[in-house]
């Protein structure tokens, strides 16, 4: 089958917008391993904001809902989903989406057009199926989503939509009450923060011109906290400079580094540059910010985003984070390295289908070498700030434990994991090191 296209529902005129949209970013998601994010800015470029916003809800929810939705439509059909075609499998995970899981869709709404997508996409066999199965799912499928239950890791993972081995994962590491909490906390609504960037303008500045309502977040004065829905990079404050969306648990790590003006400083895979850039704001742009990126693409996005944020003391280094300096030493080093990101389950819904046990060894590896290159790039008296958006053992206690038993001069001066479902915001593990000896900075 050829991959899908925007073209795919064509033909089904009384498909709305918004569902032709999802289905397409379902099917390339699954079938093509396409970034949902990047998948439904594609296909959701023309789309007026009532149908975007609907069609992401849609397209979201299914990629975050595969094993809730795919547990119901098993006990629907007697058959597993993976044996299914992949177009009615697809056109099931957003009927039942619709059907489950959004209020105010009728029924009827939500069969009838997810069947003539089917149609289109799988012909006429296909659109029988999809429509029996959905039309029982409208009767059944609430009667069988209550039975499911979060006793165990094997049933939370069906009800909390989770692989099984994150769920066991979580067990052991959080305990059994922690680890629902958190599954269930992964699927609701991602936290909605953007950044004030003190060199453009101030936190009350721009509360005044925002057009929705927000508050300032808790320890982070330049932090704000939407009670709405704001389309952040289409807005006139995104092109001054004035803000960038960033969770609060992001916001954190630049706040544990305390930079302080005048103060040459070391950030380790820099892009996309959220926190370069507070820290050229935290320094009043006083001061130097040595961006390190190894991707010349991403280097040069990162290139862009100082610009716009009006971090001039930001320079941007394509150089690989591993690997050990050889310059003079910086005051402070903040690593942030590539990570499992299970702390953005919220916000970036495919990643709990995209990692693995064995994806999480290699990133831990990865995050023990950059560790021991942020070290060389130190002093006595520096700091080094490690932070993962994860909670995965392996990428935080287990890299920094024996990271300082090989290190005699490194010291922990504090540690915190942030948790979505506890906190509110992105799931952050941040570790603050010292190196022994000179002035304390």
């Amino acid at each position: 089958m050829s991959a899908p296209t925007s073209r795919t529902g064509a033909a089904a005129a009384s498909v709305t917008p918004a569902r032709r949209c999802a289905f397409v970013v379902l099917r390339r998601v699954f079938e093509h391993g396409a970034y949902t994010d990047r998948a439904f800015a594609a296909e959701a470029a023309n789309l007026n904001v009532r149908e975007r916003a609907l069609a992401m809800r849609l397209a979201y929810g299914a990629v975050q809902r595969r094993a809730t939705l795919d547990g119901v439509a098993q006990r629907l059909t007697d058959r597993s989903p993976r044996k299914l075609h992949p177009a009615v499998r697809a056109a099931l995970r957003l009927g039942l989406q619709q059907l489950l899981f959004e209020d105010g869709i009728a029924d009827h709404a939500a069969v009838n057009e997810t069947v003539e997508l089917a149609k289109v996409a799988g012909g006429t066999p296909a659109s029988k199926l999809v429509n029996a199965v959905l039309r029982r799912g409208a009767r059944e499928g609430r009667a069988i989503l209550a039975g499911f239950d979060d006793c165990t890791p094997a049933g939370a993972a069906v009800l909390h939509s989770a692989p099984g081995w994150l769920a066991e994962q979580l067990w052991a590491e959080l305990g059994a009450e922690e680890a629902r909490a958190f599954l269930a906390g992964a699927n609701e609504p991602a936290e909605a923060a953007l950044r004030v960037n003190t060199l453009v303008a101030t936190p009350a500045e721009v509360r005044s011109v925002l057009p929705v309502p927000s508050h300032t977040a808790p320890a982070v004065p330049e932090g704000l906290v939407l009670s709405g829905p704001f389309a952040i990079e289409d807005s006139e404050l995104w092109r001054a400079g004035a803000i960038m969306g960033q969770s609060r648990g992001s916001m954190a790590v630049a706040r544990a580094l305390d930079p302080q003006p005048g103060e040459r400083m070391l950030d380790l895979c820099a892009a996309p540059g959220a926190k370069s850039t507070h820290v050229a704001a935290l320094i009043e742009d006083r001061g130097e910010v040595v961006a390190v990126e190894r991707h010349p693409g991403r280097a040069r996005a990162l290139e862009r985003t100082t610009a716009r944020m009006r971090a001039g003391c930001v320079r941007i280094e394509v150089a690989d984070a591993a690997v050990a300096r050889a310059d003079r030493p910086f005051a402070r080093v903040l690593l942030d390295p590539p990570c499992s990101g299970l702390g953005t389950l919220q916000s970036r819904p495919d990643i709990r289908w995209r990692t693995s046990p064995e994806r999480i060894e290699t990133l831990s590896r990865l995050q023990r070498r950059m560790l021991e290159a942020a070290a060389t790039a130190t002093a006595p008296g520096s700091v080094i700030v490690y932070s993962v958006c994860t909670v995965s053992r392996a990428e935080t206690v287990q890299v920094v434990e024996p990271f300082l038993r090989d290190h005699a001069p490194f010291a922990l001066e504090r540690s915190f994991q942030l948790l979505p479902h506890r906190d509110h915001t992105d799931g952050f593990y941040v570790a603050r090191l010292r190196r022994s000896g000179g002035r304390r900075l």
